[in-house]
């Protein structure tokens, strides 16, 4: 009985992965048939890239998924409605917007004094790596290009191997489905653009669930045993489970309970959320190596997006995890939090509504005036937004 439910399980497994490729096809093509003037008027709301960095923290805040947030991006790009240099900001902020569901958890021990206080330390640490982190390295990107042009030579490394290649014949199996898609709507942009984002969501929500049935469980003992082993076992452990389980939420979100109740110390669990972090960017990977198989320029810009946002995460580790002294930056803004809103519960509210929530509706509706004059961004790997054509395997549209 065991059995047949497990094999059951790894078949579901594959019909949502099926799906989720699907979806990022549709996405893809639906920004060709939607043409130049949605592209044009999407590059210039994300031309100012605070805007972009607050719209990937308010659109994650919303879904708790930066692993859907990206991916979205990375669709977006290949079917040419973003350049990457529009959509590194967007991912950026969306790194900093998937640890509210920590925040989130963390709550749920308000009543208990004590409780509370380690387990809003335990949640926030991750909010304060990823702002340390998105602190040194946004301007650092905006001054110099150094996550543009490092992904750009990871994406050109891959193409000359011809690593996305390999993932052409998964192109092939979805060609048909989408082309049917597209005929039954009858290449209506903006109904393949809706259903393509329905998709994804409905996708990556039922990827998470059958991933996390299949390997959490099992897990359980050697997360009790590695999860707070030496720094390099518990980074390493924690990117593994990450990418096992398809989000960030999910295995940094172990940790509050465990913190709260005292078993470990925040300092302790912090480099299993760092490796958490790298994890998390294998899903937009994934899909931009799906993207990228159809071999256009557009396609290798979303690859070279999804690079982007790996090395943030690694090159954040890097920076951050072998230097005591800024190692101990995160750790110490995170426990101080946890005091805080111990002398009165509402802060943690106003952290919550302020950082996640009012800081970037506020920065997005102050810049707003300034979108409508500034020219779109342009991007180090020119990306041109083209007329609808032919999409990926779809000649006949």
């Amino acid at each position: 009985m065991k059995r047949l439910e497990m094999l059951w399980r790894v078949a579901a497994l594959v019909g949502i992965l099926f799906l989720f490729f699907v979806s990022l096809e549709l996405m893809g093509d639906s920004f060709k048939l939607l043409g130049r003037g949605f592209a044009e008027r999407l590059l210039t709301t994300t031309a100012n890239p605070f805007v972009g960095l607050f719209i990937g923290l308010l659109a994650t805040s919303l879904v708790q998924s930066s692993s859907t947030v990206t991916s979205l991006t990375v669709g977006i790009v290949a079917g040419g409605g973003l350049t990457v240099a529009g959509a590194i900001p967007i991912v950026l902020g969306a790194n900093v917007g998937t640890s509210i569901t920590n925040t989130i958890v963390s709550l749920g021990h308000i009543a208990r004094k004590d409780e509370f206080e380690r387990a809003m330390g335990a949640a926030t640490v991750h909010d304060f790596f990823n702002l340390l982190a998105v602190a040194v390295f946004f301007p650092l990107e905006l001054a110099t290009g150094f996550l543009s042009r490092t992904a750009e030579g990871l994406t050109s490394g891959l193409a000359s191997l011809g690593g996305a290649s390999l993932l052409n014949p998964v192109t092939v199996l979805t060609d048909p489905v989408v082309t049917g898609i597209i005929g039954l709507v009858q290449s209506n942009g903006a109904v393949v653009l809706v259903l393509g984002v329905l998709l994804l969501f409905a996708s990556l929500r039922y990827l998470v669930v059958l991933l996390r049935s299949l390997v959490l469980g099992r897990s359980e003992a050697l997360i009790n045993k590695y999860l707070f082993g030496p720094v390099p076992v518990a980074l390493l452990f924690g990117t593994l489970v990450t990418v096992m389980v398809q989000s960030s939420s999910i295995t940094t979100s172990i940790a509050v309970p465990l913190v709260g109740a005292g078993l470990v110390t925040v300092t302790q669990v912090f480099p299993f959320v760092l490796g958490a972090n790298i994890g998390t960017t294998v899903t937009a990977l994934m899909a931009a190596l799906i993207l990228a198989s159809g071999g256009e320029p557009t396609g290798a810009a979303a690859l070279q997006v999804a690079f982007a946002h790996l090395t943030f995460n690694v090159c954040g580790v890097l920076l951050v995890l072998p230097l005591k002294q800024l190692r101990s930056v995160p750790i110490w803004l995170a426990t101080t939090l946890g005091k805080l809103v111990v002398k009165n519960r509402a802060y943690a509210f106003i952290y919550v509504g302020l950082v996640f929530f009012l800081l970037p509706l506020t920065i997005i509706w102050a810049t707003r005036s300034l979108n409508h004059t500034d020219q779109p961004a342009t991007d180090r790997i020119e990306v041109m937004v083209e007329p609808p054509r032919a999409s990926f395997g779809h000649p006949d549209l």
